[in-house]
């Protein structure tokens, strides 16, 4: 039992070593990473109208009262 326990130990201990800094880089107190674009200026070019077109007829389909004709 000891053997084990001892065999173990060490495994355990070096379990949070291999942890990697996660944090984006900062430069003189700014984020000198990648800026994500917004998906109204990717997909559809800075159109804001169309964007918010699209996501109400999306919405709109999504509605069972307006999807089923009585």
């Amino acid at each position: 039992m000891r053997r084990l326990l001892a065999l173990c130990l060490p495994l355990l201990l070096l379990t949070g070593c291999l942890e990697v800094d996660q944090h984006p880089d900062w430069v003189h107190g700014m984020y000198a990473g990648k800026k994500d674009d917004r998906p109204m200026h990717r997909l559809f070019h800075d159109d804001k109208l169309s964007w918010w077109g699209a996501i109400g007829n999306r919405n709109m389909k999504q509605n069972e009262y307006n999807r089923a004709n009585p």
